[in-house]
């Protein structure tokens, strides 16, 4: 008599493989969201982005990670820009927009997560 099988040893038939990537993406635009209260969590979501990033190649997410990463990037570059500018007055403006377009990369990222759509970049992007 054969033992039974453990539950849970094996991954159910008919789940798409990048659904775990999926749920990392999901994780990690709310890291990013929470990130515009308290930054260290977008830390934390860039490095599973680096984590995971070979993980997801050739998959719908793919390009939610690179969107992620470069919401990071771009946000920090013009977030130390925006600092670095406050004594002379423009740098509330930078930032501001900073924050604003951080926010507007977010929202659009994860309704096109929720949509099952990647992300399209320009073809200097890729």
């Amino acid at each position: 008599m054969e033992a039974p099988e453990a539950p849970n040893s094996v991954t159910p038939a008919g789940v798409p493989p990048e659904r775990p990537l999926i749920t990392i993406a999901n994780v990690v635009y709310g890291l990013q969201a929470v990130g515009l209260l308290l930054p260290i969590t977008f830390i934390a979501g860039i490095i599973i982005n680096y984590v995971k990033r070979d993980d997801a190649r050739t998959t719908l997410v793919e390009s939610h990670f690179r969107w992620q990463i470069r919401t990071f990037w771009y946000g920090l570059l013009w977030g130390a820009l925006g600092g670095l500018t406050a004594v002379i007055g423009i740098g509330a403006v930078i930032l501001f927009a900073a924050y604003v377009w951080v926010m507007y990369r977010i929202i659009r990222g994860w309704l096109n997560l929720v949509d099952r759509k990647p992300m399209y970049l320009k073809a200097s992007d890729k």
